[in-house]
C-alpha cells in the first residue's frame, strides 16, 4: 500500500491521528540577541518585564530598545510599549513592524512499540517587533 501524499487537498492535520501522537513544541529560531532586545513572554510577571525595559532605557544607558512579541505575547509587548511611552510623558517614540514566524513541532508515537515514525510539522504564527526610543535632539 502507498503511503499517503500530502497535497493541500489532504493536509497532514487529517492524516494523523492526534491521540496516538505527542506534541513537541519547539523554540523559536530567535533574532539576534543584542543587549537592547527584550523578549516578551506570557510566563514572566508583567511587572518585572516592563521594570527591566525601563532600567535599560533609563539606567542601561540605551537610547533604544527592541521589545519582541511572539503569538500570544504580541498583545502584551504592544501593552510595555504602551506604557513606557506613556510613563516617558511622550518623551518617548515608537515604530513597530510585523512578521510571521516559522515554527515546527515534533510529533513523537505514544506508543513505542508500534512502527509509527515521529513527525514533524511546520506552522506559521505572528509576531511584532517594536523599536522604543528617544528622539535624536535637532
Amino acid at each position: 500500500m502507498a503511503a499517503p501524499v500530502h497535497t493541500e487537498a489532504t493536509p497532514a492535520a487529517i492524516e494523523m491521528d492526534p491521540v496516538e501522537y505527542t506534541l513537541r513544541k519547539r523554540l523559536p529560531r530567535k533574532l539576534p540577541k543584542r543587549r537592547n532586545d527584550v523578549y516578551v513572554n506570557m510566563k514572566t510577571d508583567f511587572r518585572a518585564q516592563l521594570a527591566r525595559c525601563q532600567k535599560l532605557l533609563e539606567g542601561g544607558g540605551h537610547r533604544e530598545i527592541c521589545v519582541h512579541g511572539l503569538g500570544l505575547a504580541i498583545n502584551r509587548a504592544i501593552n510595555i510599549a504602551l506604557q513606557l511611552q506613556a510613563s516617558s510623558q511622550g518623551a518617548l517614540q515608537l515604530a513597530a513592524n510585523t512578521s510571521t514566524v516559522e515554527l515546527v513541532d515534533d510529533l513523537e508515537p505514544d506508543d513505542p512499540d508500534e512502527a509509527r515514525e515521529p513527525m514533524t510539522r511546520t506552522r506559521n504564527n505572528s509576531a511584532i517587533h517594536i523599536k522604543v526610543f528617544y528622539p535624536d535632539p535637532q
